[in-house]
């Protein structure tokens, strides 16, 4: 997003003041006050006495950065990564993991609240391990002329370049564990200097990576990723630039979920913390509290992942997703799992629904889990359904707080909300919240 500056805003003399922090924003940064302004220091926590040096002084807030701490928080802890601070996957390294959570769960009921009009609570904290939760990783590549080697890694913080890793600790093991061997195989094949990125998923059934290259490869390069496959037990797949995969053997990745078995192609979307995952279709299961002749809507369903548990339990269950590729997904593996009673359509959500086949269907409960732009297309034809009850889950709490707006002028009633710690050591604010009819 580009960011325009007036001459006014810019601060041309680093001036240094000292602040008491006092709270921790969700995005890692920590929060003061200054000359009746809110002042957002980077790398600060509550309770900590800093000296600090502005970097932006606006008319309702300012920025700055930590120059020397006067005093030390008891929730500072020591960074496990050694590219914190410079790679910019992590921003809350430094924070031990209840601080993260609890600033996380209280930013969520600030904003809640405050377009709700109404007190709302964070009655639950959703989590798994805050370490080696990350399931897939998109990786960076480039060629560099001076050494004659492939960095790879992520991206700077506010940068294109790359931080050369070789080791990710939010990693999970199995992937942490390729970085090093990848690399290393890459830089021996003769594409090395016009590779793309790559990607790197753990499945159920082991590993996979997907390459993407610039230009066909040399019939010897497919050799060596393919014996790189066999070693490694990798499931491998290359990209040319198109849409296209092309598998070099393996088998079809696939994960489990409420014992049933969800094939994915690497280039579908999954959740990327599996233990939240599970735990996050638990929670829709039980707050929808679903019966047997229930009749559920799933609302940018992907390739299933709520949709296919729940049909489980209800006499229908209609899954609807705006991209054609997952609906095919979600329907091949509602066949695999012999789920005879659940459908799947393709439809931009963003559109018209009223003539939609499934529109005119009656549904008694809805679940929703829409991209970060909300939902805000399908919230009157939610309430034209009038649904029992709602459960959305959101990775995007502004855009929650304006689409329960709707949901709330209809008659509905916030009844519980849950904060997900699916990127732990982030500044990403997942979360899920139930409205009920009465």
């Amino acid at each position: 997003m580009a960011q325009f500056y007036s001459a006014k805003q810019r601060v041309t003399t680093r001036q240094r003041i000292t602040v008491t922090i006092e709270a921790l924003d969700p995005f890692g940064q920590g929060v003061a006050r200054h000359q009746g302004k809110t002042l957002f220091v980077t790398g600060a926590l509550p309770g900590e006495q800093a000296e600090v040096t502005l970097l932006e002084d606006k008319r309702q807030y300012a920025r700055a950065k930590v120059t020397r701490l006067l005093s030390q928080s008891p929730a500072r802890v020591t960074p496990r990564c050694a590219y914190f601070g410079v790679c910019g996957g992590c921003q809350q390294q430094h924070v031990d993991e209840a601080l993260q959570q609890s600033s996380k769960a209280q930013a969520l009921a600030r904003m809640l609240s405050r377009e709700t009009q109404q007190p709302v609570v964070v009655e639950e904290i959703i989590a798994g391990a805050p370490w080696g939760y990350r399931r897939r990783a998109r990786l960076g590549l480039q060629w560099q002329a001076k050494t004659q080697q492939l960095r790879m890694g992520f991206r700077q913080a506010a940068s294109n370049d790359l931080v050369d890793i070789a080791q990710c600790p939010i990693l999970a093991p199995e992937l942490e564990a390729l970085l090093l061997p990848v690399k290393a195989c890459l830089n021996e094949l003769k594409a090395a200097k016009r590779l793309g990125h790559l990607e790197l998923v753990l499945a159920d059934n082991g590993p996979l990576m997907v390459l993407r290259h610039l230009d066909a490869l040399h019939a010897d390069d497919r050799q060596k990723l393919e014996r790189f496959s066999h070693k490694h037990q990798l499931m491998l797949f290359l990209a040319d630039g198109s849409d296209r995969l092309t598998a070099l053997g393996g088998e079809t990745p696939f994960y489990q979920s409420h014992n049933l078995k969800l094939t994915f192609s690497p280039q579908d979307f999954i959740q990327v913390n599996d233990a939240v995952n599970q735990q996050m279709v638990a929670k829709t299961i039980e707050w929808l509290d679903l019966q047997p002749q229930d009749r559920v809507l799933d609302l940018f369903c992907g390739m299933g992942n709520f949709t296919l548990p729940v049909g489980k339990f209800v006499l229908n269950a209609v899954g609807v997703e705006g991209v054609a590729a997952l609906v095919r997904q979600a329907e091949y593996n509602a066949g695999l799992n012999n789920l005879k009673n659940v459908a799947f359509f393709q439809h931009n959500l963003e559109e018209d629904v009223s003539r939609q086949p499934w529109a005119a269907q009656g549904f008694n409960k809805v679940l929703l889990d829409p991209a970060r732009a909300g939902a805000a297309g399908v919230m009157s034809h939610i309430v034209k359904l009038a649904p029992e009850r709602v459960v959305y889950v959101s990775c995007n709490p502004t855009t929650l707080a304006r689409d329960s707006q709707t949901l709330l002028s209809a008659g509905y009633h916030l009844e519980r909300v849950a904060m997900l710690d699916m990127f732990p050591h982030t500044s990403h604010l997942e979360s899920m919240v139930l409205f009920s009819k009465t």
